[in-house]
């Protein structure tokens, strides 16, 4: 069996995450989604929303208006859910399809949208828009009934979500991260919305696909990577392919997990390149982090996003961000961008275990810093705290 070391196995990691070289260079966004699968999408916008910030730092040519071009005029891209709401590469649509109807069939299993409009009234959604073209939720004025709680939709937004789950409408595009819904045969390409590939021949290129942007893992592991297939059907598919390299990789803690690996996996260890040294301020939603489990195994980084705990039990902050270096998490900070003012102001900041913050590890911070200045048009940063 293939023993990976754990330092290898944290470059390994990072190669496949498009996070061991520079984010310099020409970009290629199309490139840069296809090697990450899906990029989720958040409507938090602290410094940058994630899936900006997530791109930017892959390539730090890249700019926020680019993504909605790809999506709405380019349609290089389409949107639907992974574990949560996401990009994806138009090309991947026909394998896409089992993911619109699984979605389908486990709403109608739930209570969730009981209150949502009934097939009449999802016709009308459907009409209106087949008139008037793309329209988003302000366009329909349904009103929630009973207690508004934080996460309780009108109507015509779950008929609306229904009907994006389920493929019969698609986001067309968006306008300051407002989705805009038009009929899904007005979107996809038809030479791909029209191919019907066999479900069991999806599951196959969704667990290949999953195994290639992991480099190493589990039927967990693949599982959950795209959330569009059964953990079943991921250990059906792993018992069936013995193309698999069955490995050992080095945790963080020095103890050893089996895994296993795509059949190129050898060649990928004997290309690694020593990660950069430079420094990055990651999106908590990045998908390099997005497994937090798998992030404490690796990096020995226990980190957890805390928007949801009340601001007296944070350990840490509202929207902190985690610091990379090379192949090692060195700190966390806290960071809020005020466009108006055109200010980044650094709220928190916070080193990690026993790592020194040497003068030149704190400039190249701060080299950091004015980058993501730049990224989201402000011109200065104002400390709140000391490092």
């Amino acid at each position: 069996m293939l023993e990976i070391d754990n330092r290898t196995a944290r470059s390994l990691w990072l190669t496949t995450n498009g996070l061991s070289k520079a984010p310099t260079g020409p970009l290629d966004l199309a490139k840069i989604i296809h090697q990450l699968g899906f990029v989720q999408l958040d409507t938090i916008q602290v410094v940058s929303r994630a899936h900006h910030h997530i791109l930017w730092s892959r390539n730090q040519n890249y700019r926020e208006p680019m993504l909605d071009k790809a999506l709405g005029k380019d349609r290089a891209i389409f949107e639907h859910f992974t574990h949560d709401a996401s990009v994806l590469p138009m090309e991947f649509l026909p394998m896409w399809k089992r993911q619109f109807q699984r979605k389908k069939e486990r709403i109608d299993r739930s209570n969730w949208y009981s209150s949502m409009l009934g097939p009449e009234g999802r016709e009308e959604i459907k009409s209106r828009i087949r008139d008037q073209g793309p329209l988003s939720t302000h366009d329909f004025d349904t009103k929630i009934e009973g207690e508004k709680t934080m996460w309780k939709r009108p109507p015509h937004k779950l008929a609306l979500d229904y009907m994006w789950y389920s493929g019969e409408l698609a986001t067309c595009h968006r306008v300051n991260f407002t989705k805009f819904y038009n009929l899904a045969e007005r979107v996809f390409p038809s030479q791909l919305w029209d191919q019907n590939v066999d479900d069991q021949e999806q599951v196959n290129w969704l667990c290949e696909a999953a195994i290639d942007r992991l480099s190493f893992g589990n039927a967990s592991d693949v599982h959950k990577f795209w959330e569009a297939t059964d953990l079943d059907e991921v250990k059906s598919w792993v018992s069936e392919h013995e193309h698999l390299v069955p490995l050992r990789i080095q945790s963080h803690d020095k103890s050893w997990v089996e895994a296993f690996g795509p059949a190129n996996i050898e060649d990928r260890l004997a290309s690694l390149e020593k990660p950069t040294s430079r420094l990055r301020i990651l999106n908590p939603f990045d998908p390099a982090i997005r497994d937090r489990n798998r992030l404490e195994r690796l990096f020995g980084f226990n980190y957890r996003i805390e928007m949801f705990v009340p601001a007296a039990k944070r350990q840490w902050g509202y929207y902190v961000y985690p610091i990379l270096e090379g192949d090692r998490f060195v700190g966390r900070i806290e960071v809020k961008a005020d466009r108006k003012k055109g200010v980044l102001n650094v709220i928190q900041f916070w080193p990690e275990g026993k790592t020194k913050w040497t003068p030149a590890r704190i400039q190249k911070l701060h080299g950091e810093l004015e980058r993501l200045a730049r990224f989201v048009k402000v011109s200065d940063i104002n400390w709140l705290c000391e490092i």
